[in-house]
């Protein structure tokens, strides 16, 4: 598959007059708790020649690709739309720039942008992000008896990124076992997390299982302390980081 990756990547550079920065795993097999028939989710962060860029005409500042057989789901971003989602502490950015899975990356572009990401982050912006997205997913599962494992994980995931920014105040990590590990919650629980990561890794996407009470009540518990702490949650670290001049630097490069 990688070298498919690879491939694709390269005749999108062609087909629309990009330079690749990086390219990156994300989902389910950047997260680490992959299924055997999980897709590929590959994101690019990408930039065109510097005359591109001016112009008075607005252009779309992302690339989509779906392949026929559905297996490889790539979506790119323009440099200029991440440094602007950088600014914002946008969750899905700064989960890409920490990803474990790199298929391409232009001279440590992804040290560099997590750099900048960290000195943007704002605790009150990247919590939004992940409360929303656990509390959707969460709605998924509350309640019924039998649910997709994958939607569980879902749920998981995105209530103990709301939990690690509570606990450390810092970015979130993207490997779901990191968080595991070093979050504070019951060791219980935390061996049952652990043995339905390994459950899932023989599963389909598809996969139906009993609903996980004591792990519903966990997530119920923290998607409230969230919700309670959100509005005392900081903003930006730093008031002022310069953007710009990462802009024009990295473009000068095409």
């Amino acid at each position: 598959m990688e070298s498919r990756i690879q491939h694709t990547l390269q005749e999108l550079e062609r087909k629309h007059g990009v330079k690749v920065l990086y390219a990156c795993e994300t989902g389910s097999r950047a997260w680490g708790f992959a299924s055997p028939d999980s897709d590929y989710d590959v994101r690019m962060i990408y930039m065109h020649p510097i005359d591109w860029y001016l112009s008075l005409s607005e252009k779309k500042d992302s690339i989509e690709f779906m392949s026929d057989d559905g297996e490889l789901d790539i979506t790119g971003w323009d440099i200029r739309k991440c440094l602007k989602l950088m600014w914002k502490s946008n969750g899905a950015l700064l989960e890409r720039v920490q990803s474990p899975v790199v298929y391409h990356e232009e001279q440590d572009v992804a040290a560099l942008l997590k750099s900048y990401a960290d000195r943007c982050f704002a605790p009150i912006a990247t919590m939004h992000h992940y409360l929303g997205m656990a509390r959707n997913s969460f709605n998924d599962v509350e309640g019924k008896e039998d649910v997709k494992l994958k939607k569980l994980f879902y749920a998981l995931r995105a209530t103990l990124a709301c939990k690690w920014i509570l606990e450390k105040s810092t970015v979130p990590p993207i490997v779901f076992a990191t968080m595991v590990d070093e979050l504070h919650f019951d060791e219980n629980l935390k061996q049952r997390i652990r043995a339905l990561v390994q459950l899932k890794s023989g599963k389909t996407e598809a996969y139906i299982h009993p609903a996980e009470t004591a792990l519903n009540t966990f997530i119920s518990q923290e998607l409230r302390m969230a919700g309670a702490a959100f509005d005392s949650l900081p903003g930006r670290k730093e008031r002022e980081v310069d953007l710009d001049t990462l802009f024009r630097n990295l473009v000068k490069t095409f």
